[in-house]
């Protein structure tokens, strides 16, 4: 098999000797497809995230009047589905090629892989399958290479998944993290990662590997003094919307839809939040304190979801939010975010491991830092083949450095919320146990009784929330109170 461009020629291709020549035919061009694939290679070239290259596209397609809901359904599935079982992908297409998966150009691998997704993970029928994808790969590889994504189609079709996962997944017994990184399409250092962090057996780490890889729930939230989740849902419409199962801001979307069609999201009222970045602001603006509760701190607020539900808790109590976040551009979001707060409110940019605020001024202060993310897998699948073991050393010092700022920023009787998106230990209770080592006059409180109602949060003080165990993203949350 060849994978390699054939030379361009659009005249009538000679036959065979004595034959008549045979009229090259164009390509067809399916627009569904051939958005997929752009943004695949957007991923892959650009690091770009799904999530945000997605939307424009299909807004683009939309506006030229050859886009349908059902279409726009059928890319997003495409794209999502491809990127979640990569892994799997990759391996079945090796097996159906004579030479290194490396070998394969990326655009060809992305073509193939969106052909054998709608073979093994779709009801899209066998037949309709392989030649979609052949003609994707004729409008955008070339007929040469065309006829390499037939043959390798061609025999993937020749089994169903289940099928494929037995005979190129190793067995678990020889070696339980590559089965499962295989059979569950994360890649091996990331299994091995959440399997310490669950610190339990088989059946949980395969519940939570399988939750990865299933599409979330939309979830809206409803910000405290502009409106109201029993709004939100009337607006919403009972078909169409449940209550959060945890927050009472929440707002869960179950036939999918676009959030920005709703009144209340596009005027700012409500916006899209996980339920598990809720619990979080939550639990912080709702922790004990001893004293006054007029100054709050996000000291990493960007993009602004938990900044505008603190401003909002804030503004209610009569105190002040102040959102700072590093990155200009992402400090302009928390601005758009907080706009309508019916409290005072200031956001700023600034490097929040060299503040530009005087220390022990802060009655509650949140650090949301900076991490691998594998905490959202569900939402960014990308992510999983993007993150390296190395880059936890990047963000190591980093997280240490804010939650170091937090503890020097909240005065005696304060509380500070160190949270991030990763279960990874090392991003967790790793920073905190070692910050707090070196800094005296602090103690961990328990903030479990502050996520009412939330069960199988462990033996505490912290908390880590979990897909496949609350519906949330892996969110990780330390509360910890300045003593002296």
């Amino acid at each position: 098999m060849n994978d390699q461009p054939a030379p361009s020629n659009n005249r009538p291709r000679a036959g065979g000797k004595g034959k008549p020549g045979k009229p090259h035919r164009r390509p067809k061009k399916d627009p569904v497809r051939i958005l997929a694939f752009e943004a695949l290679r957007a991923v892959d070239e650009r690091d770009a995230y799904a999530n945000l290259v997605l939307p424009p596209l299909l807004r683009k397609a939309r506006a030229k009047g050859d886009f349908d809901n059902r279409d726009a359904a059928l890319a997003t599935e495409l794209v999502y589905g491809t990127l979640r079982r990569q892994g799997t992908y990759d391996a079945i297409v090796a097996a159906c090629i004579d030479r290194p998966l490396r070998e394969v150009d990326p655009p060809v691998l992305d073509v193939l892989n969106l052909g054998v997704h709608q073979l093994l993970g779709t009801r899209i029928p066998t037949h309709a399958a392989v030649s979609a994808s052949v003609e994707l790969a004729r409008v955008v590889l070339g007929d040469g290479r065309a006829k390499f994504v037939n043959a390798v189609l061609r025999k993937v079709s020749q089994h169903d998944l289940d099928t494929w996962v037995e005979r190129v997944a190793p067995p678990y017994d020889e070696d339980p993290e590559d089965h499962l990184a295989v059979v569950h399409s994360h890649p091996r250092w990331v299994v091995s990662a959440l399997w310490d962090s669950l610190g339990g057996g088989r059946a949980g780490i395969e519940d939570l590997l399988e939750a990865d890889n299933e599409r979330p729930e939309v979830t809206l939230v409803a910000r405290p003094g502009r409106t109201t989740a029993e709004a939100v849902l009337t607006e919403v419409g009972e078909e169409s919307g449940l209550p959060g199962r945890w927050s009472p801001y929440a707002v869960r979307l179950t036939e999918g839809g676009e959030p920005g069609s709703f009144d209340l999201v596009r005027s700012g009222r409500a916006g899209v939040q996980d339920e598990g970045s809720q619990l979080v602001a939550l639990a912080l603006a709702n922790a004990p304190l001893d004293g006054p509760d007029e100054k709050w701190l996000d000291g990493c607020a960007g993009p602004g979801g938990k900044a505008a539900m603190l401003a909002g808790l804030a503004s209610q109590r009569g105190a002040t939010l102040l959102a700072s976040e590093k990155q200009p551009h992402r400090a302009g979001l928390v601005a758009k975010a907080l706009d309508g707060n019916p409290g005072p409110y200031q956001v700023i940019a600034a490097d929040g491991t060299r503040p530009p605020w005087r220390p022990g001024v802060f009655d509650r202060v949140l650090m949301d830092v900076p991490c691998t993310g594998l905490g959202a897998l569900r939402r960014r699948p990308e992510a999983r083949w993007r993150r390296r073991p190395e880059d936890l050393d990047g963000f190591g010092p980093l997280q240490r450095s804010l939650l170091r700022t937090a503890l020097e920023s909240v005065r005696v009787g304060g509380v500070v919320g160190y949270a991030t998106c990763s279960p990874h230990l090392a991003e967790t209770r790793a920073v905190v146990d070692d910050v707090l080592k070196g800094f005296a006059g602090a103690e961990l409180i328990d903030a479990r009784p502050l996520l009412e109602g939330v069960p199988g949060l462990g033996e505490g003080p912290d908390v880590q929330l979990w897909p496949h165990l609350h519906g949330t993203d892996a969110m990780y949350l330390a509360l910890i109170r300045r003593t002296s």
